[in-house]
């Protein structure tokens, strides 16, 4: 049974213009056994502090997985609209753009781009081997939130994981509109998570 989730999210799209080739094309159908090892996301953030959102996925098959993909959805609690990777659609059709970045994402998965909204591929995976993805993210609205992920083999729903697997998770996250602590240290550097003026007092 097709991931409806997925299915949902990865819209057909053509990759270029004219003639270009779909990044699905060719996809072989089957069953393949992925399985999330390992996914972090601080729970508490803060405004403006970076933080690191990583998901390890293994190959348990012993066969190659045609294209691990994973997709991202985020949802606000009372969110009028539909979720999206890291903002929130408002829902307000008078906007130009009603979708609101919760997080600006400073660097994705390496080489991980389609044209697929929300989802990040890092191609074949062989068997008995893992992927990491990981990005680099800036909070910039405050808020609770639920980033949600699933893992696919594939693109398209040809390639479909085995049902009973670990491929997908949420988390739960708070972000502060309090920034970080921070101090600078005697050699310039910034030490964060530590208010500045620290110490002893000093002599009379």
């Amino acid at each position: 049974m097709r991931v409806a989730w997925i299915a949902a999210a990865l819209v057909a799209v053509l990759v270029g213009g004219c003639g270009g080739e779909r990044q699905d094309e060719d996809e072989p159908e089957g069953e393949f056994r992925i399985q999330v090892t390992r996914a972090a996301f601080p729970a508490e953030q803060h405004i403006a502090d970076s933080s690191k959102l990583r998901i390890e996925v293994r190959n348990a098959d012993d066969e190659t997985v045609p294209n691990v993909a994973v997709t991202v959805k985020t949802k606000a609690p009372g969110g009028g609209g539909a979720a999206v990777a890291f903002g929130e659609d408002t829902g307000d059709t008078r906007l130009a753009d009603a979708q609101k970045p919760i997080w600006i994402v400073d660097r994705g998965p390496e080489g991980g781009d389609t044209a697929y909204t929300g989802t990040w591929s890092l191609g074949p995976m062989p068997p008995n081997s893992s992927r990491t993805f990981e990005w680099n993210l800036t909070p910039v609205r405050p808020g609770s939130y639920t980033v949600a992920y699933v893992v696919a083999p594939g693109l398209d729903g040809n390639a479909r994981a085995v049902e009973g697997e670990r491929t997908r998770g949420s988390f739960d996250v708070t972000i502060s509109d309090e920034p970080v602590p921070a101090r600078v240290d005697e050699e310039g550097g910034v030490v964060r998570g530590e208010e500045a003026g620290g110490g002893d007092e000093p002599p009379n």
